[in-house]
């Protein structure tokens, strides 16, 4: 898989320009797993083209949203048998708890994570588990795009450097991925039970006045 990564780098997108992220990114997203490499291309090309960092967040977060949705069409035709399947029964069930108790914040907390964290689980689980194919796209785009945006910035204004705190950051992930999941669903589940109190409390009248 190195040697693949290799080839995307100094093969595919020279090849094709900016525009290879776009099929790094959709690979990446769909039929294999490529860590970093997205991140890593959207870094390089802005830190050596700045002025067209934003082509580059572009075809990598359209890469990424076209792979992502032939996920989850393949999630919607095969079912839950295939997600069985591909990753296990337990895996399945810890995956459609999370969709009953976090719903789109099961989609876009890993679509914004690094490596290691788990994230083609999700993307199939949403076609499986008939995620609105609207509200998953709107997610994906946010998601994807903020993290492509955030390397993109991080290309343009530490140059090289951003390579080293791109590594630092993923090592990091690894290293504390435990912690760093239970820490994003402690505060998923406080966002998640503040909405739900604003929702069930009576509506206060004009000026206060019930």
């Amino acid at each position: 898989m190195y040697g693949f990564v290799l080839w995307v780098q100094e093969v595919l997108v020279p090849l094709l320009g900016t525009a290879g992220l776009f099929v790094a990114a959709f690979l990446d997203s769909s039929f294999l797993s490529l860590p970093e490499i997205n991140d890593l291309l959207v870094v390089t090309a802005a830190s050596a083209r700045p002025e067209t960092a934003w082509f580059a967040v572009t075809m990598a977060t359209l890469g990424s949203l076209t792979g992502c949705s032939l996920l989850w069409w393949l999630g919607r035709r095969g079912g839950e048998a295939l997600l069985v399947r591909r990753f296990g029964p337990e895996r399945t069930e810890r995956t459609r708890a999370a969709f009953r108790r976090f719903g789109v914040l099961s989609l876009a907390v890993p679509a914004l994570l690094p490596p290691p964290i788990p994230f083609k689980i999700f993307v199939l689980s949403a076609g499986v588990f008939a995620f609105p194919y609207r509200r998953f796209l709107l997610t994906l785009l946010v998601a994807r795009g903020l993290r492509y945006t955030f390397w993109g910035l991080m290309g343009i204004v530490y140059e090289d450097e951003a390579l080293n705190l791109l590594h630092t950051i993923d090592q990091w992930t690894a290293e504390h991925t435990p912690i760093l999941l239970a820490v994003v669903a402690a505060i998923a589940l406080l966002a998640l039970a503040r909405y739900l109190r604003r929702r069930t409390r009576p509506d206060a009248g004009i000026g206060g006045v019930r």
